[in-house]
């Protein structure tokens, strides 16, 4: 098992090597030193969470708007053991979010922004920010864009830089899978993000179903320690997790919670390394999605830490509350 995981790390490193940012070439941005020490508190102090509303769905087509009311149960429920969420997409309502989070009393907000070149997501998302500057303090432009081949890293760079200008105190990144930032051709969206907010996905690799959880564990600890040299600011990892169905793929609600005990173990966190929990809620309506890799995805439905009635899996009953779980909005 242990060579295995030193195998892995071993590409990992050499594919580093092949052209890696100088720590020296990482620009000084002081207007976003708050933000980014805001991020780096709640990483060290507290929890992140990927949050996706409940009320928001893609049914025939169509995506449904946000439900004010739905995303106050949802983060209510959510906020004794989570003060940061990060999220995906700005438009349909769901900038509210940070409204909503800012008065129940969450530390910070990465609010997402599905398409960065959608101009009303984009203002909705700055409005959000400009409304509640004490709670949003990051933008993360797209979700594995890049992956899905609708967009290249320098793209990506060039959206974060044209962003910047207009909100310099914001924390501004994008997020891809793990594997992608091993690539020279990723220097540029790395040297302009703030923090990496990074997927590192244990359940994708070959080797899963049949090593322990603490071996995925350390995967995820060793692809941190790989990008680490050549990040531009700390490391959140935005997803990493294992759904709880399909049972007859090895993915239960135990093996959910036995990945993050491992986890934790493993990956205390720290200023400038933490792990966010992927997801919130289970999103049945996923199973259709689109998705990058061709084929059938049921795993897609199930990676809550809560279901899709609300109701908590064992990986979050695991988590004691907050100490600042009671804390009222200022």
């Amino acid at each position: 098992m242990l060579d295995r995981i030193a195998a892995v790390a071993l590409l990992i490193g050499i594919a580093m090597t092949q052209s890696p940012l100088a720590s020296s070439e990482c620009p000084h941005r002081p207007a976003a030193a708050e933000s980014v020490a805001t991020i780096e508190r709640v990483m060290a102090t507290g929890r992140f969470i990927a949050y996706h509303p409940t009320s928001l769905r893609l049914l025939d087509g169509a995506w449904t708007a946000v439900d004010p009311a739905s995303v106050r149960a949802d983060l209510t429920l959510l906020r004794p053991r989570f003060d940061g969420l990060i999220t995906y997409g700005a438009a349909r309502g769901a900038d509210r979010i940070a409204d909503i989070a800012a008065e129940l009393g969450y530390r910070a907000v990465i609010l997402g922004v599905w398409d960065w070149n959608d101009r009303d997501e984009l203002d909705r998302a700055l409005g959000a920010a400009a409304r509640q500057p004490r709670v949003v303090v990051g933008l993360g432009l797209g979700n594995e864009r890049v992956f899905a081949k609708e967009a290249t890293f320098a793209d990506v760079a060039a959206a974060i830089e044209r962003v910047r200008v207009r909100a310099p105190r914001l924390a501004l990144t994008s997020s891809e899978p793990f594997h992608l930032y091993l690539h020279a051709d990723a220097q540029p969206a790395v040297a302009a993000s703030d923090l990496l907010l990074v997927n590192v996905h244990p359940v994708f690799q070959p080797w899963f179903a049949t090593e322990p959880d603490a071996t995925a564990a350390q995967f995820v600890v060793n692809v941190v320690d790989d990008l680490a040299p050549s990040a531009c600011g700390p490391i959140l990892v935005k997803e990493t997790g294992v759904p709880t169905a399909p049972a007859a793929a090895g993915f239960t609600p135990e093996r959910q919670a036995s990945f993050y005990a491992a986890l934790r173990d493993r990956f205390p966190p720290s200023a400038t390394r933490a792990f966010a929990y992927f997801a919130a809620f289970d999103a049945p309506w996923r199973v259709d999605d689109a998705n990058p890799v061709p084929g059938p995805h049921p795993e897609e439905a199930h990676w809550g830490l809560y279901d899709a009635q609300r109701r908590a899996k064992p990986a979050a009953l695991d988590l004691a509350p907050l100490s600042n779980a009671a804390a009222p909005a200022p």
